[in-house]
């Protein structure tokens, strides 16, 4: 049992997949290589070949992996790249001149520079190296005093940073990841019954900085529930939605017959059938409202009904619409939507697997769907 459990816990260490696509890795490594050379080559232009600063320090490296690589991380914008370096710059300068033990300023260099980025809101982990660097760069840096503060460290985070802005407007890529405006946030956060005081109350029962904004975070919890929506609704079939045995006729039915049905039943179209119930045509309220063989009269109980006895022996077959849109029974609601509001459809037929009448869907029955859908999978949207 131990050694299972000492095999789960050697297993929780392996790294979890990368969904960064291939594309945005490139852009990201051709990022870091430009801000680098950028940077460096700066320096060399500002200091010339002679100065005995360092055109690059190690931090910037991995300063440039958090601006290119995840630039969405609150770790990576402009003030934890600025005020986190230079922070740790002048605690690092300041522990190395008063301590003498190296190890021990390192070690206080590193302590206090957390605290002052936790305390300033400018946590950047390279910062933690820029310390280092301060406590134990040798005796070039030394030298160097409180000016190391400036030259290099804040020489090369605004050359890198600027260059990061520049690349990334250029590659169309949105950054500096700026919070978004307060009153879009709470739209956001209250299109998924979720408030932003809500998300900030989890973080903090977690004790620990997590590496998203909390707009963020609301941003992509409204964006998972639209998926799910989404999905429920393509799990929801035309099965589920249609009314079951519909009322339907046959060709050789009689106009007057198939106009009783239409006014009894208070429905606007019946398919027509064949003795298998395979679907021939459609007949509908249009194919007799209006037209003169018919002479439809309005009776007191505000029905029509038809007037012309010969008109009324006519069969079904002689004015139906003999073209049928018609649905699979297990299609998908979501495919169903674009049929009544791009192609003007107010019913369809649905056939069973062996392409029998099976139910009727009309726009009414489509909402009822959709309606009870949305009380079984609530979301309010912005």
């Amino acid at each position: 049992m131990t050694r299972l459990a000492v095999a789960r816990w050697f297993l929780s260490f392996a790294p979890h997949p990368v969904t960064v696509p291939w594309r945005e890795r490139v852009r990201a490594c051709i990022g870091a290589l430009i801000g680098i050379a950028v940077t460096g080559a700066t320096m060399h232009w500002l200091l010339g070949p002679e100065t005995r600063i360092p055109f690059l320090v190690a931090p910037m490296g991995a300063s440039a992996v958090l601006l290119f690589a995840v630039p969405g991380s609150p770790l990576a914008q402009p003030w934890s790249l600025l005020g986190g370096n230079l922070v740790s710059a002048t605690v690092g300068v300041l522990c190395a001149h008063w301590i003498a033990d190296p190890v021990l300023a390192a070690a206080t260099a590193i302590a206090i520079a957390t605290c002052a980025m936790f305390a300033l809101r400018c946590v950047h982990p390279p910062s933690g190296a820029v310390a280092l660097t301060a406590v134990l760069g040798g005796p070039v840096v030394h030298a160097l005093g409180l000016r190391f503060v400036i030259e290099p460290i804040g020489l090369q985070s605004v050359v890198l940073l600027a260059a990061a802005i520049i690349y990334h407007t250029i590659t169309r890529h949105r950054y500096p990841h700026a919070s978004r405006p307060s009153a879009n946030a709470q739209a956001v956060a209250a299109s998924v019954g979720v408030t932003r005081e809500d998300l900030e109350a989890i973080v903090r029962q977690h004790g620990e900085m997590i590496d998203v904004a909390p707009d963020d975070l609301a941003s992509l919890l409204h964006e998972a529930q639209l998926l799910a929506y989404a999905r429920s609704f393509r799990e929801l079939t035309c099965a589920q939605i249609m009314s079951s045995e519909p009322v339907s006729v046959s060709p050789n039915t009689s106009a007057a017959t198939a106009w009783r049905l239409l006014e009894r039943h208070r429905i606007k179209a019946l398919p027509v059938v064949d003795d298998a119930r395979h679907v021939v045509g459609v007949v509908t309220r249009t194919d007799f409202i209006g037209r003169a063989p018919f002479d439809l009269r309005r009776l007191r109980t505000e029905r029509l009904t038809l007037r012309r006895d010969g008109a009324a022996m006519r069969q079904v077959s002689e004015f139906m619409t003999p073209k049928v849109c018609t649905v699979d029974a297990s299609m998908p609601v979501a495919e169903l939507i674009p049929l009544f509001a791009h192609y003007g459809h107010h019913h369809i037929p649905v056939l069973d697997d062996q392409r029998r009448l099976a139910g009727m869907i009309t726009q009414s029955d489509l909402i009822g769907g959709l309606h009870r859908q949305a009380q079984t999978n609530p979301l309010r949207t912005a």
